[in-house]
């Protein structure tokens, strides 16, 4: 294993642990997609069918069971925990539009004509588009929580990491996986207008959270009405204004 598909992992490990920590700290699933979550959970069904009769390593079994048990765990507090949270009403992504052509590509470009391999590659594919319900949502909302957009961010360098291990890989193994390869290069793609945002808007936040402290320093020149923007020292100021215009009135 190098050290870009730990990182992979270690990314796709925290993205969930984000998840489920926000729907239990809150109790709600507020800004999150059902279906999305569906999808996952079916992916990581299809994928790892082999838990039982083909191991690798511990830590390879240990992270099936993970993500198996994560996915259901994430579907259960959604759909019947806190379902009185769920906002169906702009999760509405036609889940059959992906499903199906997950099944038709995996049929017709695999690897093997064989149950597990055409599983193994139907829930690649799947997990390629799996994440456009939440996309969808987020479009249609107009927003997003923070801890959801960290969520997404770290679902998305999940995938952006393992093309790096993909590359890693041709130059030191010669092993290319072109199924693969494909799916994550188009499930990066489908991130890249939210990364841009996320990193703007958490660019933006570090700006404004350095402001005050900056106006507030003699050494830096602000206009006044920048710093009475930033600081509120005009208050005081008018306050003290008005005293005296008030005092020298005959």
């Amino acid at each position: 294993m190098n050290i870009f598909r730990l990182a992979a992992d270690s990314s796709h490990l925290i993205a969930i642990l984000i998840l489920l920590a926000k729907m239990w700290k809150t109790r709600s699933c507020a800004g999150i997609s059902g279906r999305s979550q569906i999808l996952f959970a079916i992916v990581f069904t299809a994928r790892y069918l082999d838990l039982l009769t083909n191991y690798v390593s511990l830590y390879n079994s240990v992270m099936k069971v993970f993500f198996l048990v994560s996915s259901y765990g994430t579907v259960y507090l959604m759909w019947w925990k806190f379902r009185a949270t769920y906002d169906r009403n702009h999760d509405t992504f036609r889940v059959e539009l992906l499903l199906i052509p997950a099944v038709v590509i995996a049929l017709l470009i695999n690897h093997e004509f064989t149950v597990m391999e055409i599983c193994w590659t139907f829930s690649i594919y799947l997990e390629s588009v799996a994440i456009m319900p939440q996309l969808f949502m987020l479009s249609r909302t107009g927003s997003a929580e923070t801890i959801t957009a960290h969520y997404l961010f770290a679902l998305g360098l999940y995938r952006a990491l393992y093309i790096l291990n993909w590359i890693y890989r041709y130059y030191t193994e010669t092993f290319f996986d072109p199924i693969a390869v494909v799916a994550g290069i188009l499930q990066t793609v489908l991130y890249a207008d939210f990364f841009y945002l996320y990193v703007t808007r958490e660019s933006l936040a570090i700006v404004l959270s350095t402001l005050p402290y900056l106006a507030s320093r003699e050494h830096v020149f602000w206009s006044d009405d920048v710093r009475v923007a930033l600081t509120g020292e005009a208050k005081d100021h008018e306050v003290d204004n008005r005293n005296l215009s008030a005092e020298t009135v005959p």
